[in-house]
């Protein structure tokens, strides 16, 4: 007889939906981030290539540290830094994800706290709950950049093993300067990960650093990327990090065995190999970026400065009218960051265009409801 309690699943997870944006049939997909430039067929075809010549050897279990792999992404990462990243410095999983749900298997936990601030990517959280680390959320500017000041004196009252800081944020755009990052990481000290989440870092402004280049100055410091942005690769599921070896070495205590499949390394590395020509549309895709943002505030909305793929823009007295006016017009973005704000990711110049013609549709309607809030105070909430 059931006690209504089935399935047994833990009691802090009742109720709550599974993380996802929307994924819908429509003509104009601007809500993910993704790189709306797909590989060349020649890549392809080398990709196709790749999987074809680990097919006959499926049999067999993947190289389980990657090495081939770890080398080329060190390699890719050492363009980013003048003393250069080795392999050994190097970890890779599905996904930047992965990558951090085994930071938090490793370093969060039962008595452990992991911090950031709000806003910030919403899967954050959501990594500590499923470790049971304990969430701890401090806040931003209302021009969504960091106090310094107040966020290190944050960590030094919370006392956290990890801090998460995307930069650029998700999902306001924002970068970090790197004295913000070295004053967290010496605040932190190294009984603590703080951990700069790079996702978007190849689409940062010029003269804005990586983390990378830190790294031989902080033992704590992890720097993550992935291959689903500017790598026009989100479906083959590559994030990694770079971090000191012994942060490397102790991830591997969690990681599930072969979490690497042959065929996501073959297609990592057929990548790799071809990184000029799949990120040789990041220069236009920010041309693309700081042409929406200046139109958009050419249209009386605030938006956020942004040194990703996405422009946070608004404010709205219901954000959802606006949303569900672009979806009704064939374009669909996020409902994403703090209330009365939307992000639309940036896609090919049609694809902008087409977003340009409906939103400005969507604010001609003259409804309360879509009517820009103008030189109203931010009111920031967890993204």
């Amino acid at each position: 007889m059931s006690d209504g309690t089935f399935p047994p699943l833990r009691d802090e997870l009742r109720g709550l939906e599974p993380y996802g944006a929307p994924q819908l049939d429509v003509p104009v997909q601007l809500n993910v981030n993704e790189n709306p430039y797909g590989p060349s067929p020649m890549v392809v075809s080398e990709i196709a290539a790749a999987v074809a010549g680990v097919a006959s050897s499926l049999n067999r279990y993947p190289d389980r540290e990657f090495v081939e792999l770890r080398s080329a992404l060190a390699a890719y990462l050492s363009k980013d830094t003048p003393a250069g990243i080795g392999p050994e410095q190097v970890w890779a999983a599905n996904g930047s994800n992965e990558v951090m749900l085994q930071l938090l298997q490793a370093f969060g936990g039962p008595g452990r706290t992991a911090l950031s601030f709000a806003p910030t990517y919403s899967m954050y959280p959501e990594y500590a709950r499923d470790t049971s680390t304990s969430w701890v959320e401090g806040r931003r500017d209302e021009d969504f950049t960091l106090d310094l000041d107040r966020a290190r004196a944050l960590v030094e009252e919370q006392r956290p093993s990890v801090v998460l800081l995307p930069s650029p944020n998700n999902p306001t755009g924002t970068a970090l300067p790197p004295d913000a990052v070295g004053a967290l990481c010496d605040a932190a000290g190294e009984g603590c990960l703080v951990v700069v989440d790079e996702a978007y870092g190849e689409f940062r402004r010029t003269g804005t650093p990586s983390a990378l280049e830190l790294l031989p100055r902080h033992r704590n410091l992890v720097v993550t990327r992935t291959m689903s942005k500017a790598f026009a690769l989100a479906g083959g599921r590559l994030g990694y990090l770079a971090a000191d070896p012994a942060i490397c070495d102790a991830i591997r205590v969690v990681r599930l065995p072969y979490h690497l499949s042959a065929v996501t390394q073959a297609v990592a590395l057929a990548a790799l190999r071809h990184a000029p020509e799949l990120l040789a549309r990041v220069d236009e895709l920010r041309a693309e970026r700081d042409a929406t943002v200046e139109w958009l505030r050419g249209q009386g909305l605030q938006v956020a400065d942004s040194d990703a793929n996405f422009a946070l823009f608004g404010r709205f007295r219901d954000r959802r009218a606006v949303w569900q006016g672009l979806l009704d017009r064939g374009v669909l973005i996020r409902e994403v960051g703090p209330d009365g704000w939307l992000r639309v990711s940036i896609g090919t110049g049609a694809e902008m265009t087409i977003f340009k013609r409906a939103l400005v549709e969507v604010l001609e309607t003259g409804d309360t409801g879509v009517t820009p809030v103008i030189g109203a105070e931010t009111e920031v909430s967890r993204a």
